[in-house]
């Protein structure tokens, strides 16, 4: 009862945001805009704390069945509808979000199974989530790294009225300047996505978890919440949007990246592909070992 309360409680927040999305192409409105994040944000925020209780309160394993892959979808999609409305607020991207949100939670909630997985099943997909999601989130990275390499040697050329004929071609500041704030947001995301499905294989492989304090976990935690605060300021501040400040942004991104990666070669870490520990095991890196099944 409960349960299906909640969802009501959640769907009913982004269909009033909805509805409010269809009448700015009616008639203009000077707080329609903040009730519309107000009821978007309210449902985004039942809908998480819902996702939470189940994963905690599951007799299964968490977050593993049918219904709760439709619900996570819905969820990533309000997300995504909250972000693009912050930074892009008089876009109606709403009436094409919105809409697939209510209908992955009205799929999920009527026509799906609510059972979770088997255990090795379970096991399987949240590994492939999880490795896929890292490797993403490394890429865009990487990406926003390399384009902001790219605003520096533009910027450089430009004050010194260098040809474009001279030398190498670059793209526009504009572009690059679009490619680096995307690639923050792009790698919050995919991160963010990695982080929870390891947790939750953390959840499914209890007794052969990678533990908490591993330096490797907390510095990827650390990244996600660097992430997480650049694209908060970016959405927030918007000179923090344009010129270099969303360059240093994906710069110290980048070094974040490096520290991992270099405690993932060097360090004794419980993922794979470390140095070997003290008790000869390696440590395991964004994929389960394939002998045990093992966390990420």
């Amino acid at each position: 009862m409960l349960s299906g309360m909640s969802i009501v409680c959640f769907a009913a927040s982004y269909g009033v945001a909805l509805i409010l999305e269809i009448t700015r192409l009616v008639f203009r409105s000077g707080i329609r805009g903040a009730l519309m994040m107000a009821f978007a944000g309210a449902g985004l925020v039942a809908h998480t704390l819902f996702l939470a209780h189940r994963a905690a309160t599951t007799a299964g394993l968490p977050l593993s069945s049918t219904q709760d892959w439709y619900l996570l979808a819905a969820w990533a999609l309000a997300a995504t509808y909250l972000y693009l409305t912050a930074y892009h607020p008089r876009t109606n991207v709403g009436l094409f979000l919105l809409p697939l949100v209510l209908g992955l939670v009205a799929v999920g909630t009527l026509l799906t199974d609510a059972e979770p997985f088997a255990r090795e099943s379970a096991s399987r997909v949240w590994g492939v989530v999880h490795g896929i999601s890292i490797i993403a989130a490394t890429v865009a990275v990487f990406v926003g790294f390399a384009a902001g390499l790219m605003y520096v040697g533009q910027t450089w050329r430009l004050k010194r009225k260098r040809p474009t004929a001279e030398g190498m071609r670059l793209p526009s500041l504009e572009w690059l300047q679009k490619t680096n704030s995307r690639a923050l947001v792009v790698s919050m995301v995919f991160l963010g996505v990695g982080v929870l499905s390891g947790a939750i294989l953390n959840v499914i492989h209890r007794g052969n978890q990678v533990p908490w304090h591993d330096p490797l976990v907390i510095t990827t935690v650390l990244m996600l919440a660097w992430l997480v605060g650049a694209v908060m300021l970016s959405v927030l501040c918007r000179p923090v949007r344009h010129g270099r400040k969303v360059v240093y942004l994906t710069v110290f991104s980048f070094v974040f990246l490096v520290i991992a990666l270099a405690i993932w070669l060097f360090s004794e870490t419980q993922h794979v592909g470390g140095q070997q520990g003290a008790e000869g095991k390696a440590a395991v890196v964004w994929a389960p070992r394939p002998s045990e099944g093992g966390p990420v």
